[in-house]
């Protein structure tokens, strides 16, 4: 059967062990996170330098010299233009995704030129904003790297599964939240160099132009890194899939691997139409999920903090310095407790670790929300505290939702429907981080402390459907995670309406696995279902062929 995840180097008759040139290949395309993580740390700093405030807002600029009020500690960067500035990256992306063509692009034209169009785009991005006279051109070098994170988070995601030995799968596919992060924090400290070196003036454009260094190392992996076995299959090029596989894994003898991936490509170019399918309500639990799973890392309000967590201090009293130093502080907090997920992950369970960040978050946020409201204004030693208290909420966030967020759309979605719905997956995020980036500075000065005591609840709402309605993938081969939601309270209802391509190919090699050994094929989810259809059908070949063992149209189920 073929096996896309398993635990140990021979996995189903693999030979996979780890090498060093998997490594790589996922290190270098992962530097994809390096985009989003730059971006999302780097503006925060930029927007509170001197040069860009006096040349692009000089309204702010004014209201920073006011007098402190309760009013201006909450409003004092409250500014549309600001919001729209920092959004458009991402409206730009939701665009992207919502007109499908980074799915096209991902399924056509191959994972490596995916991610070399991204890296290509966003040094495009960078020289525009580092050499912007006038806002609207921030604007638009934004929209170029609004699309080109778009493809990156698509295409990483899926070549790092692809390249990666099966029972790394997991850790390697995390590689690319630990470069977001470690670019967050890179970027935040790339801000406190400039202005302690009193380059303010026009040190905004160093710190912008600096992402050319990150893109341009996606754009030349792009270049030179070899295409990932699955994705030169469905396109139709198997000699050099099978060369690039046995490149990858160090060994010539990869025949069980490459046999069971030219099978997984037949079952995902079956699907003619995925776009219809996974928005069938068979495939309903997937969807939804994949959508909440980057839909709910945005409303834990993590991207508030990022972007605006110079600002935040700024207000309460610190100086330029000490704001860009618990930028810092907050940035390596999240970037080392991502390692945490790393190890625990396939200890603990993705649903365990969410479950509990749900807790530790909120409480977080309430003890944040109330501090300000009864404590208010009081100076460094506020702002200090404030830290450490977001500090704890940042680091459940940084073992749960941040890497996991991502990890969990690639487990739970079909061979037929991974392109899309990673694509779904990633059109909630850059849609929800347009949405809270536009408005939460007018959220704060509008709620004020109640901002924080607002997201709580959000956090509550998301741990409460995380117990309800999550699947735990932890230590089932990925080809069996749609059963996974035939047993499920709830989503067994959608889930059982027929089977899918991958569903059938997997029930069918138990079948025959089962037969070799002349035993009864396992009582499993949708066994007998096939069984029924196996009566009627003369053949093996008959029932893999017949059209309504595969997911069928709503009006026929």
């Amino acid at each position: 059967m073929f096996n896309l995840a398993g635990g140990g180097g021979n996995v189903q008759g693999y030979n996979a062990d780890f090498t060093w040139v998997a490594f790589f290949c996922c290190l270098i395309a992962a530097s994809g996170g390096a985009l989003f993580g730059y971006d999302n740390g780097v503006m925060g700093g930029v927007t509170s330098m001197d040069g860009f405030l006096d040349k692009f807002f000089p309204s702010i600029k004014k209201r920073e010299a006011e007098t402190p009020t309760v009013h201006n500690l909450y409003c004092q960067y409250n500014s549309q233009t600001l919001q729209l500035m920092t959004s458009s990256l991402f409206i730009a992306g939701a665009l992207c995704e919502l007109s499908g063509t980074t799915a096209w692009l991902s399924r056509n034209h191959g994972r490596k030129r995916v991610m070399m169009y991204s890296g290509a785009l966003f040094m495009v991005a960078a020289i525009i904003l580092a050499c912007a006279e006038h806002i609207s051109v921030i604007v638009i070098g934004r929209v170029f790297q609004g699309v080109a994170i778009s493809f990156a988070s698509v295409s990483v995601p899926i070549y790092n599964s692809e390249m990666a030995p099966p029972h790394l799968r997991g850790r390697f596919n995390q590689l690319y939240q630990i470069i977001l992060t470690l670019f967050i924090l890179v970027a935040q400290v790339i801000n406190l160099i400039i202005n302690l070196t009193n380059a303010v003036r026009w040190g905004w454009r160093l710190s912008l132009g600096f992402a050319f260094v990150p893109s341009s190392v996606l754009f030349l992996g792009g270049i030179f890194l070899p295409d990932s076995p699955n994705s030169l299959l469905e396109r139709g090029f198997p000699e050099q899939a099978r060369k690039n596989l046995e490149y990858v894994r160090g060994r010539k003898d990869v025949d069980k691997e490459f046999n069971d991936l030219v099978e997984a490509a037949h079952i995902a170019s079956q699907c003619k139409n995925p776009w219809g399918t996974i928005f069938s309500k068979k495939y309903w639990p997937q969807l939804v999920l994949s959508a909440f799973s980057t839909t709910f890392q945005q409303w834990t309000g993590i991207n508030t903090l990022i972007f605006y967590a110079p600002q935040l201090f700024l207000a309460l009293g610190t100086t330029k310095n000490i704001s860009l130093i618990a930028a810092i502080i907050l940035g390596a907090c999240n970037h080392l407790s991502t390692y945490v997920a790393w190890w625990t992950a396939d200890i603990f369970g993705r649903k365990t670790l969410f479950l509990q960040a749900g807790f530790q978050m909120a409480g977080a946020l309430i003890v944040v929300a109330v501090s300000l409201k009864c404590l208010g204004q009081q100076g460094v030693w506020m702002a200090w505290y404030i830290l450490a208290i977001i500090c704890v909420y940042d680091m459940a966030y940084a073992w749960s939702w941040g890497p996991l967020g991502w990890l969990y759309p690639t487990e739970i979605q079909t061979l037929e429907t991974r392109s899309c719905g990673l694509a779904v997956a990633s059109f909630c995020n850059l849609l929800f981080s347009a949405v809270i980036a536009q408005t939460f500075l007018t959220m704060l000065c509008s709620l004020q402390w109640g901002t924080f005591l607002f997201f709580a609840c959000c956090v509550i709402v998301e741990t409460i459907l995380v117990a309800l309605l999550f699947v735990e993938p932890k230590a089932v081969p990925i080809e069996d995670c749609p059963f996974l939601f035939k047993k499920h309270w709830f989503w067994k209802r959608y889930a059982s309406r027929g089977l899918g391509y991958q569903e059938k190919a997997v029930l069918m090699k138990k079948i025959e696995s089962a037969k070799a050994r002349g035993e009864a094929p396992p009582d499993e989810p949708g066994m007998q279902q096939i069984l029924a259809e196996l009566k009627n059908a003369s053949t093996v070949s008959e029932i893999s062929t017949s059209e309504h063992l595969v997911g069928l149209p709503d009006k026929q189920l």
